[in-house]
């Protein structure tokens, strides 16, 4: 078997264009000697696959999207351990190389580990990506512990980062957590991931000041573009805020009086610079597994489509892109 069938896009075009994802073949990858050669059972669809297809310039080959994932291994590089073929693994993969859309993929063993034994491997592809943002913000950005009090406010609650960030912070600190919600089923979703208090994203201000009169420690934004003066209403002095989006001319000044620090996240930062940390990655996902396999974190699968074709993953894509999405959307094999 020299070639595997695969998803690819090849131009940046709408995701209702037929061509936008199509069905290819690929070479088997080659592993480098940290590699695991995994078997793709499931993937997951985030904001990044959205904005990577629709960003892309006319492509000289097939380019295989696709970070979250699911599988089994079926091969290991000469420099890896504590995998063996047959391990179920997940992942989120490194936005340097080709993805998981594909039947075979290769993937750093240090940015891996054994997937939660009571999960599916739809329901564990729906967390590695977010899983990992949620925890380095939390912990790495924020530098909470098990012993941090205080309120942290989660905006967009109901979203991937969300759902998971809300149990984490409820699991693994004492801080009392606000979700934000727009809607009846976002709501319900976010009580659902344990959240203390439901707010309205539509009048932040009012409804933070309604449960937390004088603000909040820290925040968390997926949505930062014309938001920035509102945190600074809501976020008390000294208080932190850490965001993942790309606002364009980003200005922080209105942070400035109440001394707020800000801080970026991005889970690709390890992987796209090799960092010495990198394996950090894999012990927070196996970390992660065991609060799965303990009944204290759940998947945030809601939508599955089992259909692991370009058809498939383009509705996957087009769901995702209407950003109204509760919970995460996984295509299976």
């Amino acid at each position: 078997m020299n070639t595997v069938p695969a998803v690819a896009a090849l131009d940046g075009l709408p995701v209702s264009d037929p061509q936008s994802l199509v069905d290819v073949e690929v070479p088997v990858p080659d592993l480098r000697p940290h590699d695991l050669l995994v078997e793709v059972r499931a993937v997951s669809v985030n904001p990044v696959d959205v904005k990577v297809r629709a960003g892309l310039d006319r492509q000289a080959a097939p380019k295989v999207l696709g970070w979250d994932a699911a599988g089994v291994v079926r091969a290991v590089g000469e420099a890896v351990e504590g995998f063996s073929p047959g391990d179920e693994v997940w992942y989120a993969g490194d936005l340097t190389r080709s993805g998981s859309n594909t039947a075979l993929q290769a993937v750093d063993a240090r940015i891996t580990s054994r997937k939660p034994a009571s999960l599916s491997f739809a329901e564990a592809a729906a967390l590695p990506l977010t899983t990992i943002t949620a925890w380095e913000a939390l912990f790495d950005r924020l530098r909470l512990t098990e012993e941090s009090g205080g309120t942290l406010a989660v905006l967009a609650g109901a979203g991937g980062v969300g759902s998971i960030m809300i149990q984490l912070a409820k699991q693994r600190t004492r801080l009392r957590v606000l979700g934000s919600a727009g809607k009846p089923e976002s709501e319900e979703w976010v009580r659902t991931m344990g959240a203390d208090e439901v707010i309205d994203h539509h009048d932040l201000v009012a409804s933070v000041r309604a449960v937390a009169p004088d603000g909040v420690e820290f925040l968390f934004t997926p949505n930062t573009q014309g938001n920035v003066a509102t945190f600074a209403e809501v976020v008390k002095p000294f208080g932190q805020i850490v965001g993942i989006d790309d606002p364009h001319g980003l200005d922080l000044m209105p942070l400035k009086a109440r001394s707020i620090a800000w801080h970026w996240e991005f889970m690709f930062t390890r992987s796209m610079f090799s960092t010495p940390d990198l394996a950090e990655q894999g012990r927070l996902l196996a970390r992660t597994a065991e609060l799965v396999d303990a009944g204290r974190i759940r998947t945030t699968l809601t939508t599955t489509i089992d259909d692991f074709s370009a058809a498939g993953l383009r509705e996957a894509h087009r769901l995702v892109e209407t950003g109204r999405t509760v919970g995460k959307v996984v295509v299976t094999r």
